[in-house]
């Protein structure tokens, strides 16, 4: 099947599963469904082969699976689908946050800047009018305060003309649509950088929220919010992982607690527990650079009070770079507000995918359940096998990796998310956090940590078959391809949120020994180039020396004393000696020819006569 056609069939299935789930009440997303598609297709127990084009028996059968599982509401593995979905959707960088908000803010201002840019105003009531929708577009772009109402109108009027009276719109109109819109954002920054002093003097200020104030109260209350859920949300993966090791040590126990989900309910805390812990980083990233632009906030207001101080006039080339730098920390305060917003309401929207949880699991549940059962925390069973160690002579072909010979040893991306492999792929799926102090073992330019010594040999002994196991684990839920980050055996199903950091994955271990080097004094031949040239006038006068020699003719002497200086070589052919035979000797002997002259010396008259006399003997005389 072309890819074309097979990206229609897909299309077509989707949007079939779709009407199918919307006729029963369910509205889902088509990123969901596109991801319920790809997940029922893996799984080896539904039987559809990835090499094989689907048959319309093959899309009836997949519509129908795909249809039951988005409609089974009581399904952990379901809402965990979800959540991963959701967070994919709705995530991104602190960048991409904020890149994506400026475009916003941007594309708000289009039609006001617009009316300003294209203006040809002539007449004063024209001219009045342009000012006044220059003062909404600065209201407007800075944030601070309503363009409708009249004070803040009136304030931010009387700090434009102090910059930009309406005398100089004449100077405005004659510029171009590139400069008109360059001198509005300058403006823009201006105006808010004096309001801003004028706050901060007690002398204006009217509808400026106080925002570094708020985010001091703001970013607490989000950090302990989302400290109290992921408190929460780990007590409960605590307390699945005990009941689950309990049922993994007893087969009967297993068949009786089948029917639960609880190994669905541990991964779907689990993968909440991680998306916390992403959002957490951010809100703590955003504590930071507000405590940072706050003291900055401070020394620049500082600098401008020493510097205007009583004076009555003050050049611009000093306050104004003061006021763009004021304007701009105060959008940054903006965009932590934005920010800090955007991670609350995830926070907030990610909670319920948890509701599966008091369905199944109610409070006498658990306890019935954990009856017997020692609850351990992820830092608890790690203390238990601390002094645990993987012994590097039992492995002479393995790398393993340890805290004091590895620099970068906290940065290595671990395998499963830095859950213990063997236990995972041995106990069909429990998910132990792995101790890095036994040892990181380097298989395939791939790092596993192990939560017991004893773990460690036993995977050591055959990685590939326990990496095979936890590959068809992943095929039969299909969430724990995004929860154990299986991003290279499963490329079809990564996360557009982490399309971006695949590459970013392979960091390698920094090994740290003590040695020592000794080289020789320039052991490799200079590399600098003489005949190198930077400045391009020379360049140029090479160049067209080169052009003029192309219409030279080339001329060569030689002299008597440069005629030995160089040696020439020539090749002949050697003589030989030849000889021919004829059929008979003869030879012959013509007469010597003698003729004689008389009369050039003259005679005693005037008249010279010569005489002309042949003496040769005839041929046949001789």
């Amino acid at each position: 099947m072309l890819p074309t056609q097979a990206e229609s069939v897909i299309k077509n299935i989707i949007r079939e599963i779709g009407q199918e789930c919307a006729a029963h009440g369910e509205i889902v997303s088509e990123t969901l469904v596109a991801f319920m598609v790809k997940a029922v297709v893996l799984d080896p127990s539904n039987g559809f082969n990835m090499d094989r084009t689907l048959k319309k028996g093959d899309v009836q059968k997949l519509v129908k699976l795909c249809v039951t599982r988005l409609l089974d509401s009581k399904n952990p593995s379901l809402d965990t689908i979800k959540m991963q979905v959701y967070f994919d959707m709705n995530y991104t960088s602190r960048e991409e946050f904020l890149e994506e908000h400026h475009r916003v803010v941007e594309s708000r201002l289009i039609s006001v800047s617009r009316e300003i840019t294209d203006s040809r105003a002539c007449i004063r009531e024209e001219l009045e009018s342009l000012y006044r929708k220059i003062v909404s577009y600065v209201l407007l772009r800075s944030g601070l305060g309503s363009p409708t109402d009249i004070k803040i109108v009136r304030e931010a009027t009387a700090a434009l003309q102090s910059v930009f009276p309406q005398a100089e719109l004449g100077t405005f109109l004659t510029l171009s649509k590139k400069d008109r819109e360059r001198q509005l954002k300058e403006l823009t920054m201006i105006v808010t950088g004096i309001r801003l002093f004028n706050r901060d003097c007690g002398k204006g200020g009217e509808g400026i929220d106080d925002l570094p104030a708020i985010l001091q109260e703001t970013i607490p209350a989000t950090t302990q919010h989302v400290d109290s859920q992921l408190e929460v949300v780990q007590d409960q993966a605590y307390r699945y992982t005990a009941i689950l090791e309990k049922v993994a040590k007893n087969p009967l126990l297993s068949q009786e607690l089948q029917p639960y989900m609880l190994k669905e309910a541990l991964y779907n805390v689990r993968q909440y527990e991680f998306f916390l812990q992403i959002i957490l980083s951010d809100i703590i990233t955003c504590a930071q650079e507000v405590e940072m632009m706050i003291k900055q906030l401070g020394a620049q207001l500082e600098q401008l009070k020493f510097t205007v101080k009583s004076k009555t006039a003050v050049p611009t080339s000093q306050v104004f770079p003061i006021f763009i730098a004021l304007s701009n920390l105060w959008t940054s305060f903006q965009d932590e507000i934005v920010l800090i917003s955007i991670l609350s309401n995830l926070t907030t929207h990610l909670e319920p995918f948890l509701g599966t949880h008091e369905l199944f699991f109610p409070e006498k549940v658990m306890q019935a359940l954990l009856d017997g059962v020692t609850v351990k925390t992820d830092v608890c069973r790690m203390k238990e096998h601390i002094e645990e160690r993987v012994n590097l002579a039992d492995f002479r072909n393995l790398e393993w990796l340890f805290p004091e010979t590895t620099a970068n040893f906290e940065k290595l991306l671990i395998q499963y998310r830095g859950f213990c492999a063997y236990t995972f792929a041995t106990t069909d799926g429990l998910l132990l956090p792995g101790n890095p102090a036994i040892g990181i073992l380097k298989h395939k330019e791939k790092y596993y940590t192990f939560n017991t010594r004893d773990a460690a040999y036993s995977f050591a002994e055959n990685p590939e078959n326990y990496v095979d196991k936890i590959r068809e684990k992943a095929k039969k839920n299909a969430e724990l391809i995004q929860l154990l980050e299986l991003h290279q055996q499963f490329e079809t199903l990564i996360p557009n949120s982490q399309m971006k950091e695949v590459d970013k994955h392979y960091i390698k271990p920094i090994a740290k020994c003590e040695s020592s080097t000794q080289t020789d004094t320039h052991l490799l031949p200079p590399t600098i180039v003489r005949a190198y040239e930077w400045n391009e006038w020379e360049l140029r006068r090479k160049a067209i020396k080169l052009a003029n020699l192309r219409r030279k003719v080339t001329h060569s002497v030689q002299t008597d004393l440069s005629h030995m200086r160089r040696e020439n070589c020539s090749q002949v052919y050697p003589s030989k000696d030849a000889s021919t035979q004829s059929m008979r000797e003869a030879s012959s002997q013509v007469p010597r020819p003698q003729i004689y002259i008389a009369g050039f010396r003259g005679d005693h008259t005037k008249t010279t006569y010569e005489v002309k006399v042949n003496l040769t003997r005839a041929i046949d005389e001789t």
